[in-house]
């Protein structure tokens, strides 16, 4: 017999699991969380891979190096004349992990307010809805939840011959942590996690080559798309060696040589750290007991209908766990989604417009469908595109590369998908996403006004495009 119950028990307290707590203890349930992660001085540190190890640190660093690279490199044109510009790497980490520490005590402080039992440590999934706690700083016990959550996250994976011991060779967390800039890093992979940290490190002095196994940049988008980001990478000097495969690394004398394929032939080039960034696994393995009844998909991940059941009555799974995009926000509102299902409300989250971004700079985002696979399932498209350079606000900024693509139905117009690669793409992707959930059109986004001068009138004019009325460019 179980120890203790509950209404809910969600294991995992990253942005999909501590968000499903929230919001079932907004809806009047008795819900316990359990997370194993603590921070280096030993305390609790919820938030997940996101929030401690992912998305917030590494966005820290992308804007401390953006700031350091624009003063080296751009202000001049401003007419601010800056002299000795230089970087202290360690104030650098400092801040970003005091950034960390902040957010993590945040949702800590909110665990509190809403009332939410809370336990650091593991936590296993056994039959019939128990699970077993082992916190870090007490016995094993058991708990019994009327519902379960699955919310574990993912972890990054390598590929063969290439052994991460976070010193030379390293993952996205030991990348968060270099002590000084490398001269030279290599990356293999050249998808979000490699193109952010490459950057981060390019920007400060590292001279960076990315190997990437696939024939082309960002394959998520068109290729007229792609090839703009491609373009501003290259003026970056960021070095993307695509259809390249990485067959070993050796460490020796503290440099890193890595061996690798392509059309040519065999080479090698070496390196002052190497980050490994081919993707990520859901982190499934030690979650669940041999009896709980859960099945897994060949991939390892749980597996889940449309509105996150698992194949055991009352448990349920999201985020990285799961079938979908890997990401912080499709995971907090599949959390959200569960929650108010159980409560007897209806949850909705919806795959198909869950916004994608790559925090480099330029910025790159979109959602929906690319003119590629709209051909393959058949779909008659119009398409419209414009420049971020043709703006005002582009133009007074000094420097706004990048594009924003509108595809809308050929016959109904309704809004099908959108790829922007420019500044500011993270916040730009945001009403696309509103027209698509509201099922409206390029008419719609051609109709609206949009304030002047912004660089939102990309998007003003690429949704004009589409139907071959754009104004502040040859239709």
């Amino acid at each position: 017999m179980a120890d203790k119950e509950f209404d809910l028990i969600v294991i995992g307290g990253g942005p999909g699991g501590y968000v499903a707590a929230i919001r079932a203890a907004q809806l009047e349930m008795k819900v316990l969380l359990v997370d194993d992660r603590q921070n280096a001085d030993g305390k609790p540190a919820p938030g997940g891979t996101c929030l401690n190890i992912g998305c917030i640190p590494s966005k820290a660093l992308l804007d401390s190096s953006k700031h350091y690279a624009h003063v080296r490199d751009d202000y001049a044109d401003h007419g601010i004349q800056v002299d000795q510009v230089g970087i202290d790497v360690s104030q650098m980490l400092k801040r970003k992990d005091q950034v960390v520490k902040q957010l993590t005590g945040g949702v800590s402080q909110l665990l509190k307010a809403n009332k939410i039992e809370f336990v650091n440590g593991r936590g296993k999934l056994l039959a019939d809805r128990e699970v077993e706690l082992s916190p870090h700083d007490g016995d094993t016990y058991t708990a019994k939840g009327k519902h379960v959550i699955l919310a574990a996250g993912s972890v990054s994976f390598s590929i063969p011959n290439v052994e991460i011991d976070n010193e030379a060779i390293v993952d996205n967390i030991g990348a968060l942590e270099f002590p000084e800039v490398p001269e030279r890093l290599g990356v293999i992979g050249a998808g979000v996690i490699g193109l952010e940290l490459g950057s981060v490190w390019s920007r400060l002095g590292s001279e960076v080559m990315l190997f990437e196994a696939l024939d082309e940049l960002l394959p998520a988008l068109d290729k007229d798309v792609s090839r703009a980001a491609a373009r501003e990478f290259k003026k970056q000097k960021l070095d993307i060696r695509l259809g390249t495969k990485v067959s070993g690394a050796e460490v020796k004398d503290g440099k890193v040589t890595v061996t690798y394929e392509d059309s040519d032939g065999e080479h090698s080039e070496t390196f002052d750290k190497l980050l490994v960034a081919v993707g990520r696994k859901a982190a499934s393995e030690g979650l669940l007991a041999d009896d709980s009844g859960i099945k897994l998909t060949d991939r390892g991940q749980v597996e889940v209908d449309d509105h996150c059941r698992t194949s055991v009555d009352g448990v349920w799974a999201i985020g990285d766990l799961v079938r979908g995009p890997m990401l912080a926000h499709k995971a907090s509102e599949e959390g959200i989604a569960v929650a108010e299902t159980i409560a007897g409300g209806h949850g909705h989250f919806g795959l198909d417009t869950v916004p994608w971004v790559i925090y480099t700079d330029p910025e790159i985002a979109w959602v929906g469908k690319t003119e590629k696979q709209l051909k393959e399932e058949g779909v008659e498209y119009r398409a419209g595109n414009f420049p971020f350079a043709a703006t005002g606000r582009g133009l007074a900024m000094g420097h706004a590369p990048g594009t924003v693509k509108v595809i809308a139905d050929a016959e109904t117009d309704r809004l099908l998908g959108v790829q922007i690669v420019g500044p500011n793409a993270s916040e730009l992707i945001a009403e696309c996403v509103v027209t698509m959930e509201f099922a409206g059109a390029s008419e719609d986004l051609a109709r609206i006004i949009h304030a002047h001068p912004t660089l939102s009138e990309a998007v003003h004019e690429a949704a004009l495009a589409v139907d071959k009325r754009a104004i502040h460019k040859a239709n």
